[in-house]
């Protein structure tokens, strides 16, 4: 062994652990075949493509592939509402899967949403496609490692979505745990280090570094990304692998600010104060509760579809009332309601949706509504998320979102943009590097090419 092989074993880039695929529709696009192809090859992969590009069926294609590979189940988990529409893009595709809440495996492709997981028997399976999976990270610890163990029984595994890490990679460890590729806690060890106010002078009591934060590294971002890229896919657009992306160009979004006026002053002050801590911003939005849903509903009277995102119960219920035709599906509400009532929407039964981010927010296809109206939080992942069930190639027409705000509540607003602002660049990095990585070396820093000495090469000797 050389020393560049041991360098090259010493690495984390994992290698191809999948077979040659033996199903691949004609009706996938040239960029989603080779996508699913490779994710075939590597047995163990993410997707972290955009809204729109087909997630749904290229983890269907993975799993039939398995299936036929191994002549056993396969499990599809998504989120709450989406087995259903899962299975009707299986149906469009001549793909047999059936949804199943009861433990018991169908005979090709089994889908279930991650609630139900604990029903099932991993040893049922040889395949598991986690749709969503970035939302690993909201789950509490219990779920996710529950998730995360089923997950490592299977020899194939695929995970999608298009939040891997909305404004942190850091949580990529939490999808790399669950792919069997690094534990969340090992991703740390080995590329980033940890500084927190305890360690750095400059930290100050009760500021935002009060919890760790964590740093690459010195050299150790590009094989950061390198193993990244060894397990993961980014895509926004077709381009971004190297395809035509003429067929895919997002409808124009429209987003305005619909400013309710502050009436509270604190201590009789005569300008309005902007809340900064968590309780004042709380206050505030109780406070406005009235005046906000007065105006998200004078703003969704209209004959069109439209998508009410709301924060608290309270919200909700008076948000139902009124909007003449609303339906609400909140936390009280049984999975079955929940997953009949966002379906409902989706096949049209009603006008307007009334949810939270959190109920109806992830994988639900919305593309036949053009407005929605949202009470801003400090999640990113939420807000992306709500607006990409109606922003998704596809969808004919412009997407409207009304920003429902109160004066008070201009940081709520500045930080969201501010993290979509950071979102949007560490993507772009994401894909940068990845696209890069692909033909980057092994450099050998510690043997240098030996030269003639200037002195000697310059000697008349």
């Amino acid at each position: 062994m050389d020393y560049e092989e041991f360098l090259r074993n010493k690495s984390q880039v994992s290698g191809m652990s999948g077979f040659e695929p033996t199903f691949m529709p004609e009706v996938m696009f040239p960029f989603q075949k080779h996508l699913t192809e490779w994710a075939v090859r590597k047995g163990r992969a993410v997707l972290l493509e955009d809204c729109g590009l087909g997630k749904t069926l290229q983890e269907l294609v993975f799993a039939e592939n398995c299936v036929r590979k191994t002549n056993r189940p396969a499990l599809i988990l998504t989120p709450l509402a989406v087995a259903a529409q899962t299975v009707r893009e299986a149906d469009k595709f001549g793909i047999e899967a059936h949804q199943s809440r009861n433990g018991k495996p169908a005979n090709n492709i089994t889908v279930t949403n991650y609630e139900s997981l604990h029903k099932f028997d991993e040893a049922d399976f040889s395949c598991v496609v986690g749709d969503e999976i970035s939302c690993l990270k909201a789950f509490d610890g219990k779920r996710r490692k529950q998730v995360t163990r089923f997950m490592s029984k299977m020899p194939y595994r695929l995970g999608g979505t298009a939040t891997a890490a909305p404004n942190d990679f850091i949580e990529l460890g939490t999808i790399s745990e669950a792919l069997g590729e690094m534990t969340q806690s090992d991703m740390l060890g080995t590329f980033f280090k940890s500084c927190d106010k305890k360690r750095h002078s400059l930290f100050k009591e009760g500021d935002f570094w009060n919890r760790a934060k964590y740093f690459f590294r010195a050299h150790s971002e590009e094989p950061f990304w390198r193993w990244v890229c060894s397990w993961a896919k980014a895509a926004r657009s077709p381009h971004d692998v190297g395809f035509d992306d003429d067929r895919f160009v997002l409808p124009e979004l429209i987003v305005t600010q619909q400013v309710v006026p502050t009436t509270f002053r604190f201590n009789g002050e005569l300008f309005v104060r902007i809340a900064t801590t968590l309780k004042e911003q709380r206050e505030e939005r109780r406070r406005s509760m009235e005046q906000r849903c007065e105006m998200a509903a004078k703003l969704v009277d209209h004959k069109e579809p439209a998508i009410v995102w709301c924060q608290y119960n309270e919200e909700g219920d008076r948000l139902e009332k009124l909007i003449p035709g609303a339906v609400q599906v909140a936390g009280c509400n049984s999975d079955e309601e929940k997953a009949e009532r966002l379906n409902g929407f989706a096949t049209g039964e009603f006008r307007v949706l009334v949810t939270k981010p959190k109920i109806g927010a992830y994988g639900m296809n919305y593309q036949h509504c053009g407005h929605q109206t949202f009470f801003p939080s400090h999640s990113f992942e939420q807000w992306y998320q709500c607006i990409r069930r109606s922003l998704r190639f596809g969808r004919v027409g412009p997407v409207r979102v009304d920003v429902v705000a109160t004066e008070g509540e201009a940081g709520v607003t500045e930080n969201l943009q501010k993290k979509g602002r950071k979102a949007d660049e560490m993507f772009t990095n994401l894909v940068r590097y990845m696209n890069q990585s692909q033909s980057v070396k092994i450099v050998n820093h510690h043997v240098n090419e030996m030269g003639v000495p200037q002195w000697l090469s310059s000697s008349k000797n």
